[in-house]
């Protein structure tokens, strides 16, 4: 008797914490004797490739991946199937919707359900494919901690401790030579890692998308830091920081399918703001970019990983399709996609952590 099938993916960007995602479906599918699984490489790219690019994911394949980075199916953030880039024979691309191909890939081959471990705009499809008929769940998967439904995705707690590491490192530096570090991390529109690495670090300044920044504030709360005679000082810039009445810091992405604008550069601008304003002390800027989605997931995220790949199989056995896997109040529950997916999940500016920051001193810049 043919087994039933449970295709597993990663979608967008890579992230600490995949691999036990996977390995945790894989040990729990393995308890039950009529289901296998298989990976589509590179989200759904795989399926849709010709021939396609599929992986058995079993005991052999997942042993003691939960350790190590990346994700052994590969991942891209441009490969919607709702806008699918397509090659011209005069070498152009032209966008189209191939989501009923998909779907009718993943009958032909006796698929019965999909997870789909991704981020918001990962998520935004599976709620799409799920409405076109899809058996599909959602793993909350982002370094930015961006998704609604979930109080923490896997893999934002890494890059806060990567993050952290990296600012206590700036502090000897900024000490000895008495000047103002400026440290950028990721986040897109939230200011997640922002927030918990200035507190964890003792960041003086931390600004975030959710608060827009007057640069002469920054400037005072730099000038009373020196004049206390500390000599240095530390601020922690989220890669989607705008200044009041500004714009965030991006560029236009020329790569073919990639749906977002690349955001990037703002410890540099932010750099420029403060010298224009007449801060007076020397200003070096360090961006730690891809450095915060690399390497061993901390212990945090491989059990909560873990977590979420036990319960996302077992969301297939009880047919409970169109929801996510969720982390509430410490408790591994669901949440529908759609609900999921309806609201940006950015920071309350009134909410305690915010009140704690500016308690022990942490200007935001307004």
């Amino acid at each position: 008797m043919a087994k039933r099938k449970v295709l597993v993916l990663t979608g967008g960007g890579d992230c600490p914490g995949l691999n036990a995602v996977i390995r945790g479906i894989v040990k729990r599918a393995r308890t039950e004797s009529d289901w296998e699984v298989i990976g589509s490489m590179e989200a759904f790219n795989g399926v849709m490739k010709e021939p396609m690019e599929l992986m058995d994911l079993n005991e052999k394949t997942t042993a003691g991946i939960h350790v190590k980075g990346g994700t052994i199916l590969k991942t891209t953030n441009k490969g919607n199937p709702f806008d699918f880039p397509v090659k011209q024979p005069d070498g152009t691309y032209k966008i189209e919707d191939r989501s009923g191909e998909l779907i009718d890939r993943l009958k032909s081959i006796g698929v019965e359900a999909v997870i789909s471990i991704g981020g918001d705009g990962s998520q935004r499809i599976s709620q799409m494919l799920y409405e076109k008929g899809v058996n599909i769940i959602g793993v909350p998967k982002t370094i930015d901690n961006d998704l609604s439904g979930t109080d923490f995705t896997f893999g934002f707690r890494t890059a806060v401790q990567i993050a952290t590491d990296s600012f206590d490192k700036l502090v000897t530096t900024a000490e000895s030579h008495h000047r103002v570090m400026i440290m950028e991390v990721m986040g897109r529109g939230a200011g997640w890692i922002a927030l918990h690495t200035a507190i964890a670090g003792g960041a003086e300044v931390c600004l975030i998308p959710e608060i827009p920044y007057d640069i002469k504030k920054v400037v005072e709360r730099l000038n009373q830091r020196y004049n206390e005679g500390k000599g240095f000082a530390h601020i922690v810039v989220a890669e989607g920081a705008v200044p009041i009445e500004g714009t965030v810091t991006s560029r236009e992405s020329k790569e073919i399918g990639y749906e977002h604008k690349r955001l990037g550069g703002v410890a540099y601008r932010l750099s420029d703001q403060l010298k224009e304003a007449g801060c007076e002390a020397d200003i070096r800027e360090t961006v730690l970019g891809h450095t915060q989605r690399g390497g061993t997931p901390i212990a945090f995220d491989r059990i909560l990983a873990t977590m979420f790949g036990v319960k996302a199989f077992e969301l297939v056995l009880k047919g409970s399709y169109g929801t996510m896997v969720s982390y509430k109040n410490n408790k591994i529950t669901s949440v529908s996609l759609k609900e999921a997916t309806s609201e940006y999940n950015t920071i309350n500016t009134s909410s305690f952590m915010v009140h704690a920051a500016r308690s022990i001193g942490i200007s935001f810049g307004d």
